[in-house]
């Protein structure tokens, strides 16, 4: 069976969610956004990736991090879900409702994208101030917190300062995000790197569950982070990446913005799939294939 035919009870960008009484129900569509806004295209096994991908990291982090994670096995879904086994399996999990922290948790160990804007012009990201003479994609001698707000579907991300997240949540619980980010990004970094892959800057949210704190929605992703590939990092220039840097770059030069965005050429739809697949096959370390086809576990 094809996609579902139940409407969420939520949409974003790339996932629908349904309300499973205890639990939520989350689908990873084929989607894809770029500048904030839903494209016209979709990129085949997208929805897929994601999903194992943060499946992956859950497991690999489960004890530096507790998660929102119940199954991703279509078996343990609630009953009427379980008639859309072909469209779920691979691309959906199972969740823990958790109270959001409303603060998109970004890690920055590279200077690139909105942050390289900052610094040329103040020398500061997010109101740290960083060493002088960074240029593009140059290592940052700490890997920092900039926080930013997580904004309502079609409204666009506002970078902030930590002092302006503790007004938001309240000091203890900027200090637990900031703390757990940064540690959740040191250890995924590391392992990203013995797997030849350079996590730029992530992206990650938290929930408390039970009261205590829980990465929740996905991470590490190539939608959430910027992957680049450590054979050949020279810092001086855009790197090329694993991750959607690719729809960016073509919407640039092909867009001026305004209006609906433009469909995007077969090209780049399947260069945009490769580098997904590439990306999952590099950090999880086995050959990707799409779960209904292959019978293969997460």
């Amino acid at each position: 069976m094809g996609a579902m035919e139940l409407r969420p009870d939520s949409r974003g960008k790339v996932r629908d969610i349904y309300d499973c009484g205890d639990s939520l129900l989350m689908v990873a569509s084929d989607r894809i956004s770029a500048f904030d806004v839903i494209l016209p295209d979709e990129i085949p096994h997208k929805g897929e990736v994601l999903t194992r991908l943060s499946a992956f990291w859950f497991n690999r982090f489960k004890d530096v991090m507790p998660n929102h994670l119940v199954s991703m096995d279509v078996a343990d879904y609630p009953t009427e879900y379980q008639r859309y086994a072909d469209y779920l399996t691979g691309r959906s999990m199972l969740v823990r409702k958790a109270r959001p922290v409303p603060i998109e948790c970004i890690v920055r160990g590279y200077l690139t994208g909105s942050g390289k804007k900052t610094y040329d012009q103040d020398g500061t990201v997010c109101g740290i101030r960083l060493p002088a003479g960074l240029v593009e994609a140059s290592k940052i001698p700490e890997a920092i917190f900039t926080p930013s707000t997580k904004a309502a579907l079609g409204e666009h991300d506002e970078n902030f300062s930590f002092e302006r997240c503790c007004d938001i949540v309240g000091v203890e619980v900027a200090e637990q995000i900031r703390d757990a980010s940064l540690r959740i990004y040191a250890a995924a970094s590391a392992y990203a790197a013995s797997r030849g892959v350079i996590i730029a800057d992530t992206k990650f949210e938290f929930g408390f569950i039970d009261g205590h704190l829980a990465l929740i929605d996905e991470a590490l992703t190539p939608d959430s982070s910027r992957f680049w590939p450590a054979a050949g990092y020279v810092p001086g220039h855009v790197q090329p990446s694993y991750d959607k840097q690719y729809v960016r770059d073509w919407l640039k030069a092909n867009w001026d913005m305004t209006g609906q965005p433009p469909q995007l050429p077969t090209e780049v739809v399947e260069g945009t799939t490769g580098r997904y697949e590439e990306a999952f096959q590099l950090i999880c370390g086995t050959q990707f294939r799409p779960m209904r086809e292959s019978h293969v576990t997460a």
